[in-house]
């Protein structure tokens, strides 16, 4: 069977400009087209459009997405299995997230109590869910599901005490940063200073250090424009020093 444009717009959900707009840019091509100059669109090219909007529900860019599925060796049923991995884990925590605020719903409503711990899991589960849908897929590209997953676990499975402790060091990590950037050394005392406390906060999420996934991680600080904002906030050019002291601070080349 095939498809026009506004055909396939109506079943897929999706703008009849959006489908020119894939056209245009190479990542869906319509079958043919006929002799009065409308797009057809076959079985195949639904199937791609169905991973492109997965693709794009993930977080991913176009230029991205591109670049995976028009990949010689793109496997279709293998991206939908992770596909389907990917949505059944995000359907467990909004399960969770759900089922957090119902709970904090009925307490307020006088109707149960809630335990400050109920009250905690619940907060860290948020965290772990804005950080999944702000840097997610980076993290995963860069480290891998299973890193990431670990980290995760270890993040939910800390204690208020420990997680106030991570508070506090971060805080520091901010703190010497910035007095370190004012004397312009990244092999100084005060930057070596900031990279160890930042290697010792890294330890309440990491499962293991390695001093590569450390400077991997410092050069993310100034390759993605989010993560060098915050650390830019107060002081421009922080996370490219910081980046430069955790790469003195681990042996890589600056």
């Amino acid at each position: 069977m095939e498809y026009t444009v506004q055909k396939l717009s109506h079943i897929a959900g999706v703008s009849t400009r959006t489908l020119r707009y894939y056209d245009e840019i190479g990542i869906l091509k319509p079958a043919r087209i006929n002799t009065s100059g409308y797009r057809l669109y076959g079985s195949a090219e639904v199937d791609r459009l169905q991973q492109i909007l997965f693709y794009r529900e993930m977080g991913l860019g176009l230029e991205n997405i591109k670049t995976i599925i028009t990949e010689p060796d793109f496997d279709g049923i293998k991206a939908l299995q992770e596909h389907r991995m990917k949505l059944l884990e995000k359907k467990v925590q909004l399960e969770m997230l759900i089922a957090n605020v119902e709970k904090t719903i009925a307490l307020d409503e006088g109707r149960i109590n809630m335990s400050d711990k109920e009250k905690f899991e619940g907060f860290k589960q948020k965290l772990v869910d804005e950080n999944e849908a702000k840097y997610g897929q980076e993290i995963r590209e860069k480290y891998g599901d299973d890193t990431v997953k670990k980290s995760n676990q270890r993040f939910k499975g800390m204690t208020e005490e420990q997680y106030d402790e991570m508070t506090k060091l971060a805080k520091g990590v901010n703190e010497t940063l910035y007095a370190a950037f004012i004397t312009g050394d990244p092999a100084g005392e005060l930057a070596q200073m900031t990279a160890e406390l930042h290697r010792q906060w890294l330890s309440y999420t990491w499962d293991s250090y390695s001093k590569e996934a450390h400077a991997g991680l410092a050069q993310m600080y100034v390759d993605d424009p989010r993560f060098t904002a915050y650390y830019d906030e107060k002081q421009p050019g922080a996370a490219e020093f910081l980046r430069d002291a955790i790469f003195i601070y681990t042996g890589q080349n600056v």
